[in-house]
């Protein structure tokens, strides 16, 4: 079984910039990718709204992108994850390539768009066939498009593109909209908005660019062709989760996504998301990018944080161990004093958050914060409530 210190499930933008800053913080980096570095942006054809770049093709800056965490020397490794699991501490992926032990993991694995399924959708994929406004809208000004679904995205995004389409047709199979009524009624009220309800996307066509849509429409049996250069897809998007199980403990939203907090933690410790893959605003390449820089950070500081408490509680012949919570402001009112008096006294005491580190608190038995322990290289010898300096002075004094 392999080790690492930090192990990045996917090669997209997130994952890369992960790459990018875990080698230049000096940890020991595992990039697992499957197929071409890049991701999602692989099937764009043009991309317009990453900084720096005026103009790139989706798989040109892919390969830029891989290029620049090269240069830093993580490892990568080309294989489909299977599975992971989280058990004690221990984070262990399993690829058809073998298994891998990792201190930290940051799953950038990325999101798919779900597919309308119709003729003609995939060969004019990045030639007229989008499923992001915001990336390719641009490239429509003046032109005629069609928008496949009927949700809050679809009409959003119909809205949208009115400010440079000329014409914007929203093709949904059904004769209501699923989307919320004010963002219907906002969409209505454009007049470069058509609604052709009931109906479907029969087939996508054209030369070499998209040309034209057959639509079915379903009560009346009839077809008819709509003339159209774009047809945007919006009929959902889903995280690419397959090798996670309920099993594993990460909290999900309802739709899949992983919920993180702002540093890209997630409900297991040491564990991360970033990029598409996690519950968030906006998609974007530059979006990822920056969930990439944060969770190799997070990451960084979480492996920096296990080391010293392993050296510090684990390690050490007797130790006084205050755990408070860092999002309380008595427990860091009484952090300062407690710190104030260990100087003052040349008395050693170690401060854990035990509001970050979960997995400590359950090690040692912490129930309720704030609490002191008194260790013995890493085991527990006793533990009081402390909610003063006195309280802490009272157990110091009898620290054997």
């Amino acid at each position: 079984m392999a080790k690492r210190q930090l192990t990045i499930i996917g090669a997209g933008p997130a994952g890369l910039t992960a790459a990018i800053f875990g080698r230049r913080a000096g940890l020991d980096v595992l990039v697992l990718e499957k197929g071409l570095a890049g991701g999602q942006i692989n099937s764009t054809a043009e991309i317009e709204n990453y900084p720096g770049f005026k103009h790139a093709g989706g798989m040109e800056l892919g390969k830029i992108l891989r290029d620049h965490a090269e240069k830093f020397g993580p490892e990568f490794m080309d294989c489909s994850v299977e599975s992971v699991s989280f058990r004690d501490g221990d984070k262990t992926v399993v690829t058809n390539e073998g298994t891998v032990q990792t201190d930290a993991l940051i799953i950038a694995s990325g999101s798919s768009f779900i597919k309308s399924g119709c003729k003609g959708e995939t060969e004019f994929t990045g030639r007229g066939v989008s499923y992001c406004a915001v990336c390719d809208g641009a490239f429509f000004t003046d032109a005629p498009v069609a928008v496949i679904g009927g949700g809050n995205s679809a009409v959003e995004e119909a809205d949208y593109l009115t400010q440079f389409a000329s014409k914007v047709y929203i093709i949904h199979r059904r004769d209501e909209f699923r989307a919320q009524k004010s963002v219907v009624d906002r969409a209505l009220a454009n007049p470069k908005i058509e609604t052709v309800m009931s109906s479907v996307v029969l087939e996508i066509a054209g030369q070499d660019m998209v040309e034209r849509i057959a639509v079915l429409n379903n009560k009346s049996g009839k077809t008819r062709e709509i003339p159209v250069e774009g047809v945007f897809v919006f009929v959902g998007a889903a995280p690419n989760l397959e090798f996670l199980t309920e099993e594993s403990g990460l909290k999900r939203a309802r739709s899949g996504w992983i919920i993180t907090d702002e540093k890209m933690e997630t409900s297991v410790d040491g564990v991360f998301a970033a990029g598409d893959v996690r519950e968030k605003y906006l998609r974007q390449v530059v979006t990822a990018a920056g969930d990439g820089a944060t969770a190799a950070m997070a990451a960084y500081e979480y492996l920096s944080n296990e080391h010293y408490l392993q050296t510090a509680l684990l390690e050490t012949e007797r130790a006084a161990v205050f755990f408070m919570s860092s999002i309380d402001p008595a427990h860091l009112a009484l952090d300062r004093e407690i710190s104030a008096f260990a100087a003052s006294s040349g008395k050693k005491i170690i401060t854990v958050d035990g509001h970050a580190n979960r997995r400590l608190r359950e090690k040692f038995g912490v129930t309720s914060l704030p609490a002191m322990l008194e260790l013995s290289r890493g085991k527990k010898i006793r533990a009081a409530a402390v909610n003063s300096v006195h309280d802490a002075k009272t157990f110091l004094v009898e620290l054997r």
